[in-house]
């Protein structure tokens, strides 16, 4: 969604006038709807920030500050943070789209024999809701995340690759394998006390 269809979106959000809501992206219509609850006046103290980063080779990299590496780790209370990553204020959904945009172009993509133009890291969009609580400014109440997993490689889509393709390959079969287990614990229920979402 966020290499190719980060396009298809822009596309969408131009066509708007002349096309129903339909066809507008996932990011798009999400964008439109906490931008909308945010022009409510009731509303009026919450303040919105972007963040967007890759997952590349077991490493996290901001897409939208010069692709620093950026520290995923958890707080006393289990929630998971993100030291080094860049978060910029937004005000409406065309200016999501914007950064996005801008951070689409940062991806790492290779080619490979099924596709000439492949996403080769994991993308993490997320969004921070921030409102004023007493005396302590901005404070963190929601954030959604939006995640463009890689697709899954096949060997014999790889096997005349050269071997750093090989190795991305392999990278994104092991990411996603450790996602489907996080799921299934979620899904059927676990003896593990706690699940490494990180």
């Amino acid at each position: 969604m966020m290499g190719a269809n980060a396009t298809g979106m822009r596309a969408g959000n131009q066509a708007e006038n002349s096309t129903s809501d339909t066809n507008l992206g996932l990011y798009c219509l999400a964008a439109q709807d906490v931008f909308k609850l945010a022009e409510d006046p009731a509303n009026a103290d919450i303040s919105i920030g972007v963040s967007l980063f890759e997952i590349y080779g077991g490493k996290l990299l901001d897409l939208l500050n010069e692709r620093n590496p950026v520290k995923c780790l958890e707080d006393r209370k289990g929630k998971v943070c993100f030291p080094g990553l860049s978060e910029h204020p937004v005000n409406n959904a065309n200016e999501l789209m914007d950064i996005i945009d801008a951070g689409a172009l940062n991806r790492s993509t290779g080619t490979t024999s099924a596709n000439a133009d492949s996403s080769r890291s994991h993308a993490v969009l997320q969004l921070s809701l921030r409102k004023d609580v007493g005396r302590t400014k901005n404070k963190e109440f929601s954030r959604l995340t939006f995640i463009d997993l890689a697709g899954s490689e096949r060997g014999a889509d790889t096997s005349k690759a050269c071997r750093t393709t090989r190795m991305e390959g392999a990278e994104i079969n092991t990411s996603l394998l450790a996602l489907k287990e996080v799921i299934r614990a979620l899904a059927v229920g676990s003896s593990l006390k706690r699940i490494p979402f990180r």
